[in-house]
């Protein structure tokens, strides 16, 4: 009796993965959280179960956390590194209709500076440490080891994006990636409501003895770029000063480093400019207020 024959099947090709998909898995790889963008270069919709923050969202597809939906529906928030979530059917579909991969910069503990116009870049190379560029449609990315804050409109033409945002990603990039400094940090603040200061109120030393950790020339090159960016302020030149006093603040101002004739030349500076005496003071308290001084 004849034994009856044992039919195998031979498994055909597996589907081949969008390419999306298979840039976004190589970036998961490396630590770096991923989301697919739809047509427009913008993120997937909320679904049903998230619409009008029903899911406790908050407005404008910022999510409180990481999102918990089986689909693509919070933007940065949806962001993730488990290939799990992004081979799953509900990503697959997405992952098949996107144009583009972004990843969340903050999550991966990143800053993203985005220069939007060549203007944009030229100040960014005037003023920003070198870092790593990555080309983009109508400018660059500057990518910094860090994480800070997300802010719009920080000046013409230029966005911070890093916590709660999403970037596009559009290559490696070149040049080496640098730490994120207290130069990039102070785009994204704020200018408080003027504190007015006392009557004669004049700026002293913050501190008190030597510097423990940088250098006399450290601290020299330190004002001496301070008072060029001041200087060299084309507009929005108030805003310039408090900004580059918070700055110097930031890193010199509880060590003892500076001294009256320090500050002089940040205001004098600042009254080249056309700031006036009272302007540059508000600026130094405002600043000195922020840091909690």
């Amino acid at each position: 009796m004849t034994q009856p024959t044992t039919i195998r099947r031979v498994p055909g090709p597996r589907p081949r993965l969008p390419e999306p998909l298979r840039t976004a898995l190589t970036l998961a790889a490396t630590g770096v959280p991923v989301l697919p963008l739809r047509q427009g270069k913008v993120p997937f919709g909320n679904c049903p179960a998230c619409a009008g923050n029903a899911c406790g969202g908050r407005p404008n597809m910022k999510h409180a956390g990481p999102c918990r939906c089986p689909g693509v529906c919070h933007a940065w928030a949806a962001a993730t590194t488990d290939p799990a979530v992004l081979t799953s059917p509900a990503w697959t579909a997405a992952w098949r209709r996107a144009v583009t991969v972004a990843y969340h910069p903050g999550g991966a503990g990143l800053t993203v500076v985005d220069l939007d116009n060549p203007a944009a870049i030229a100040w960014a190379r005037e003023t920003l440490p070198a870092t790593r560029a990555v080309p983009t449609t109508r400018g660059e990315h500057w990518i910094y080891r860090g994480a800070m804050g997300s802010s719009n409109a920080v000046r013409p033409g230029v966005d911070i994006k890093s916590t709660m945002a999403y970037a596009r990603y559009l290559g490696p990039g070149t040049g080496a990636m640098t730490a994120l400094s207290d130069t990039v940090r102070v785009l994204a603040v704020k200018e408080p409501s003027p504190v007015r200061p006392a009557p004669h109120a004049v700026p002293v030393r913050v501190g008190n003895g030597q510097c423990p950790h940088r250098t006399p020339a450290y601290l020299e090159r330190g004002i001496a770029m301070a008072e060029q960016r001041i200087t060299e302020a084309r507009s929005t030149v108030h805003t310039t000063v408090y900004r580059t006093f918070l700055a110097v603040l930031s890193t010199h101002g509880r060590c003892g480093c500076l001294t009256d004739a320090h500050v002089t030349r940040l205001f004098t500076a600042a009254q080249t400019k056309g700031e006036s005496a009272r302007h540059c003071t508000d600026a130094w308290t405002n600043a000195r207020t922020k840091l909690g001084m």
